[in-house]
């Protein structure tokens, strides 16, 4: 029940944004919900007038909406032919009284849509906490001329019989004016299945939007309130309260069904002769549940990663800005005013300059704030799963975020700075990169979202970055014939970043990208070997398009059996350094010297380890860069 109550807190706690519109960088709106209420899709506006008369309608553009609405338990969790009409803004069959008089059907003739709807209005409107708002459409919605009105006003359509049209089709182009009216493109299913929400208009105020007014939402809330009688024991709260079986879904999305917590299956083996009924097993009362459920939905929209439905979410009950275990250094370093544009951080300077960033960030922070991780996904339509929750202090999270970026890092060339363009920098990449570099560009959300959620551990809790994840990097990684440059590349850095990990956490410190010359492991210097040869043949080649040097080529087999692949390397070399002169003779005897390091009894056909790509990359970057201060230098003289 933690995460109930975490998330319950975090609603109390921001109280301050329940109703406010936010977005999220689709573009799609979003908003803390108050209680009671939910969201819906909306299809057609009706307007009336304060003293209860239509006024106008249309038919609401698709990027507005989205619409926050009161409900009930049970309109909540409605479903198939079960009848439990919405407050106030609705379908057409439960808002229009005349929706069986225009032809519009309903299943069971003895229980009118309709008739529920209005007689619940009734008592919102002569409730002591009514307003003006919901006085005036009950006043209007109780003459039953809904549908007529929206006829008139040419929002909805009517066939030759003086019937709502169900189905679009051509032949009726004559009657609505040569056109396929807007309705039917709202509502592909029919304008019998519209939603209609309403808003009222006055002379003063103009117009009352009345789905974004803090006081219908008070209102709503405390009639609905009031209605609530059985109380039980909270186990969130340890409070008796107004008790609830039937809670929230939308949670991940507006048309997600899964629900986190349900007990509705009454038949069979249910409860297995433990309880009698569900409340039984655990109570939670309806203000914590409407609470919880809204700050979860709230949170997600606003700072979760979904992969393939599965959310990875990272929150402070006390705190709106949190850095996400899920980011690498570019997106976490804009949390703090202390940081800088990380392309500018330098290997021997990240640690210190990401601690500076995050210290930054610690110093705003509440000394009692709690971090929250939680992992969502569902296996069926109907049932979510909580597959990870960590509830820590935020302390004790920051420090471990810490050693993660300062230990899983390497140089990277992939991500797009403010610029687009892609300056180098110094981190650990981001949780979905290293899937992708694991299991390649192509690889599917299932396998993506499987391997981010075996990444938290290794930084939440420091544990073991598991070795097959290293070895499919590793492997992809040494075999660039089979993928894109680009890829390749991105691949190997992120590889480099494991591997480094790796190495912290058997010896406790990790490899520099610059090169270490007094490295004396033989897959570090067979690394070192083969860029040496990889820049000699590109340097001998000056040529504007790239390719795939004889070295890179033999990468693969290299790791595999360096002594008897070197010697291959090693011949196809000689023209490429004839040609080259007496300009490469630098390198020529920078391979002697690096093959001269290695031993008699290490010269051999053992397979390398991944130290292998640490020398590669470190002494292919030394070189790279030497040859670019040369450049610097004969362009200044």
């Amino acid at each position: 029940m933690s995460w109930l109550l975490n998330l319950y807190e975090t609603y109390e706690t921001n109280k301050d944004f329940v109703g406010k519109i936010d977005y999220m960088r689709s573009g799609q709106a979003f908003t803390l919900l108050p209680v009671s209420h939910t969201t819906q899709t909306a299809h057609i506006e009706v307007v009336i007038t304060e003293d209860g008369s239509f006024y106008t309608a249309h038919v609401i553009d698709k990027n507005d909406r989205d619409t926050i609405i009161p409900c009930t338990e049970d309109s909540a969790s409605r479903a198939g032919a079960v009848i439990a009409p919405y407050p106030l803004h609705d379908k057409l069959s439960y808002v229009a009284g005349d929706f069986v008089a225009y032809g519009g059907k309903i299943r069971d003739k003895g229980h009118e849509p309709f008739s529920n709807y209005i007689n619940n209005l009734k008592k919102w409107a002569e409730s002591p906490y009514t307003t003006s708002s919901v006085k005036s459409i009950y006043a209007y919605l109780s003459k039953r001329q809904l549908i007529k009105d929206l006829v008139t006003e040419k929002v909805l359509w009517l066939d030759e019989k003086d019937q709502l049209i169900t189905k679009w089709n051509e032949k009726y182009k004559l009657l609505c004016g040569g056109k396929k009216p807007d309705i039917f493109l709202a509502v592909p299913s029919g304008q019998d299945s519209a939603f209609v929400r309403f808003t009222v208009y006055s002379k003063e105020k103009l117009l009352s939007k009345v789905w974004l007014n803090k006081e219908m939402y008070d209102s709503f809330t405390r009639f609905y309130n009031d209605q609530l009688k059985e109380r039980d024991l909270c186990f969130v709260s340890g409070h008796w309260l107004p008790a609830t079986e039937k809670h929230a879904n939308k949670i991940r999305n507006a048309g997600d069904k899964a629900k986190l917590i349900s007990a509705n299956d009454t038949s069979g083996f249910t409860y297995r002769g433990r309880f009698n009924e569900s409340h039984e097993a655990a109570s939670i009362s309806y203000e914590v549940s409407q609470k919880a459920h809204n700050a979860l939905k709230w949170l997600i929209r606003r700072q979760a990663r979904i992969v393939d439905n599965r959310v990875f979410l990272v929150w402070s009950n006390h705190d709106d800005k949190v850095p996400n275990l899920e980011d690498d250094i570019y997106d976490i370093s804009q949390l703090s005013d202390e940081s800088e544009d990380p392309s500018a951080f330098t290997n021997n300077e990240f640690a210190n300059e990401f601690k500076k960033a995050m210290n930054g960030y610690r110093n705003k922070l509440n000394p009692d704030a709690k971090v929250n991780i939680l992992i969502l996904d569902s296996a069926t339509t109907g049932r979510l799963a909580i597959l990870y929750y960590r509830n820590m202090q935020q302390e004790v999270y920051l420090t471990n975020l810490i050693d993660w970026h300062s230990q899983c890092v390497w140089r990277h060339d992939y991500r797009k700075g403010k610029d687009k363009q892609l300056p180098p920098y110094f981190g650990a990449p981001a949780n979905k990169d290293i899937a992708y570099a694991a299991y390649g560009s192509k690889a599917s959300d299932k396998v993506v979202k499987g391997l981010m959620e075996r990444l938290v551990p290794c930084i939440v809790d420091e544990k073991r970055m598991p070795n097959d994840i290293v070895r499919s990097a590793f492997y992809r990684a040494r075999n660039p014939v089979a993928i894109d440059r680009w890829e390749w590349e991105k691949t190997l850095s992120i590889t480099c970043a494991l591997i480094n990990r790796q190495e912290y956490e058997d010896n406790g410190r990790g490899f520099t990208v610059a090169l270490d010359e007094q490295i004396t492991d033989r897959s570090y210097l067979f690394g070192r070997l083969l860029a040496i040869a990889d820049v000699l043949e590109h340097r001998a080649l000056k040529s504007e398009d790239w390719r795939l040097s004889n070295a890179t080529r033999y990468m693969n087999e290299f790791s595999e059996h360096p002594e008897r692949t070197w010697k291959t390397i090693q011949s196809s070399l000689v023209p490429y350094q004839a040609r080259i002169g007496r300009s490469g003779w630098y390198l020529t005897q920078l391979i002697d010297d690096v093959a001269a390091k290695i031993s008699y009894q290490d010269f051999g056909n053992q397979p390398l380890t991944g130290k292998f790509l640490l020398g590669f990359y470190s002494q292919r970057h030394q070189l790279y860069q030497k040859k670019k201060d040369a450049d610097s230098v004969t362009e200044t003289n």
